[in-house]
């Protein structure tokens, strides 16, 4: 039997506004609370959802370096891997990795502010991803 359930993913970052107005654009998700040090982005403000908090000492990790290792990362289930990635560049985001995109050989980003996610092709068990925004 569960004791909870997930809220909020919660993320330490610069920028609260900033990463949030990312992530709604990656995920087609709107921010359903915002104030000056924490944000919220969610599919409405009766879910749960990725936070943004303010973090005025943040320091960004860096792929691949045990010294400043990921924190976490996030799986982005995408339709089109190459179309996905070139909308997360046009938002802000950074490729990590050198393979073409889609190439299967990962598709590593980081957002604005540095955290790392990544493009996953959608398995055939979940239903397309568009069709979640109609």
């Amino acid at each position: 039997m569960a004791i909870g359930r997930l809220h909020h993913l919660v993320v330490d970052c610069p920028e609260p506004r900033a990463l949030a107005a990312f992530w709604s654009a990656v995920l087609g998700q709107e921010v359903t609370y915002a104030d000056e040090d924490f944000v919220v982005v969610a599919p409405s403000d009766r879910h749960s959802g990725l936070a943004f908090q303010r973090a005025p000492d943040h320091q960004a990790p860096h792929w691949g370096d045990p010294a400043r290792p990921q924190q976490m990362h996030l799986d982005v289930m995408v339709d089109d891997v190459p179309v996905a990635h070139a909308r997360v560049l046009g938002l802000g985001a950074r490729r990590l990795t050198a393979a073409a995109p889609g190439a299967g050989e990962g598709d590593v980003y980081a957002d604005p502010a540095g955290h790392p996610f990544c493009l996953v092709p959608r398995p055939g068990w979940a239903s397309p991803v568009e069709e979640d925004r109609a």
